[in-house]
């Protein structure tokens, strides 16, 4: 249910009235008290005055119906206050600008000038009462439950725990882009050491083939590379150049599913060096960094879906703005972050994920020559192929099973 704001209505509602208020008792023209002349007078106070204007030519005198004040004392009245000529005194209130400007402002006892306006700014007063205290405590019962630091914290395992799941995948990804590009490197050799002629094995050479091995095309690894395209505009009948590509193709399968990957450490190319240097890496960390990335990786996932819904206990703000259920639903996942980090501290968990996020992220100084790794793979060769094995899953042809052991003897390294 989507929160409906009724006392911030009410409080602007008041707001208004109030500016209201003020507008109509700031926009009343300003008066001045003047002498009036009563010249008759009625027991009720209903009265005629007379009183001089001086906005107008010569300053001349005026008359009009007026209210006068009958509870004033009797001196003042007719025709005791001017017994020459019968009339009585009272006072009012003349406009000096404005439209009416020099008219005379009704008596109190007939309008009240600012009744309007009192009454504007009584209601608004009540009205931001009420949206001030309703509100406040509103407010109050809403923002029970907003635990920001616990949010924050829950939010920092989060993210150790996502760093080390997301560490010890790139650190097998290292091996096993390494992997493949040594295993290439190894088949595009093979590849290379075998003439066009050979894939020819059921039919003579052609002069065709003369001509292409003559245009630079003498290995099967240049027959898949130029395509048969290529080989036709290097000047062979594409049935020639579709059956040779076909037979290097096959010869490349057939060599990606033999092959016996050599991993030599005495005189090692670039992509064995990065091999070694990955698989260096995972060791390093440890038998148990594999287990710390995958309880990194399930605590990650569980307490991203419960700062998800914890998401409105994070601040004041974002919990006002919330409904309802979102609230009840914030307040019941911050308890669980509780318990989550709880069991989290309790076994250890923070301090392992960074630690063997650090040592995931830690690579050798000689990382280019490999010698550490080099000469650590000497040392322990069978953890090595054990490793690789794991990380790879599957090693078509490699040297040594799945198991982890090594080949038997040196040469076949």
């Amino acid at each position: 249910m989507r929160h409906r704001p009724f006392f911030r209505w009410v409080l602007t509602l008041g707001v208004l009235l109030f500016g209201w208020s003020a507008y109509l008792y700031a926009s009343y023209p300003e008066t001045r008290q003047i002498d009036l002349t009563v010249i008759s007078e009625k027991p009720d106070g209903r009265c005629t005055v007379r009183w001089k204007d001086p906005y107008t030519d010569g300053g001349r005198w005026r008359a009009t119906a007026y209210r006068c004040d009958p509870d004033r004392d009797a001196l003042l009245k007719a025709p005791n206050y001017d017994e020459d000529t019968g009339y009585g005194w009272d006072s009012g209130f003349m406009f000096t600008e404005g439209r009416h400007k020099g008219d005379l402002e009704p008596s109190l006892e007939e309008k009240e000038p600012y009744g309007l306006s009192d009454a504007l700014v009584l209601i608004g007063l009540a009205l931001i009462a009420v949206g001030l205290i309703g509100g406040n405590a509103r407010a109050s019962i809403r923002l029970t439950g907003v635990r920001p630091k616990t949010v924050a914290r829950a939010r920092k395992l989060y993210e150790i725990a996502d760093q080390v799941a997301r560490d010890h995948a790139q650190a097998r990804d290292a091996v096993r882009v390494t992997w493949n590009a040594l295993r290439r490197e190894q088949i595009h050799a093979k590849l290379s050491a075998v003439p066009v002629a050979r894939l020819f094995k059921e039919a003579p050479v052609s002069q065709a083939v003369q001509d292409v091995q003559a245009a630079g095309a003498r290995t099967a690894r240049d027959v898949l590379d130029a395509g048969v395209p290529g080989l036709e505009h290097m000047g062979m009948d594409r049935s020639s150049a579709e059956h040779a590509h076909s037979a290097a193709r096959l010869l490349a399968d057939d060599i990606e599913a033999t092959l016996s990957v050599r991993v030599d450490p005495v005189a090692p190319g670039p992509h064995t060096v990065a091999l070694l240097v990955a698989l260096q890496v995972l060791l390093e960390a440890g038998a148990e960094a594999h287990q710390t990335a995958r309880t990194g990786e399930e605590l990650a996932g569980e307490l991203e879906r419960v700062l998800t819904e914890a998401e409105p206990a994070s601040g004041c703000l974002s919990m006002l703005r919330a409904g309802r259920e979102q609230r009840e639903i914030a307040r019941s996942a911050v308890t669980e972050l509780r318990s989550l980090m709880a069991i989290a501290e309790q076994e250890g968990h923070p301090a392992r994920f960074t630690q063997t996020s650090v040592d995931l992220l830690r690579v050798p100084d000689d990382r280019n020559l490999g010698l550490s790794a080099r000469a650590d793979f000497e040392s322990r060769t069978s953890q090595y192929y054990g490793l690789l094995a794991q990380v790879v899953d599957s090693l078509p042809g490699w040297v040594g099973d799945l198991q982890g052991r090594p080949p038997t003897t040196p040469s076949q390294h």
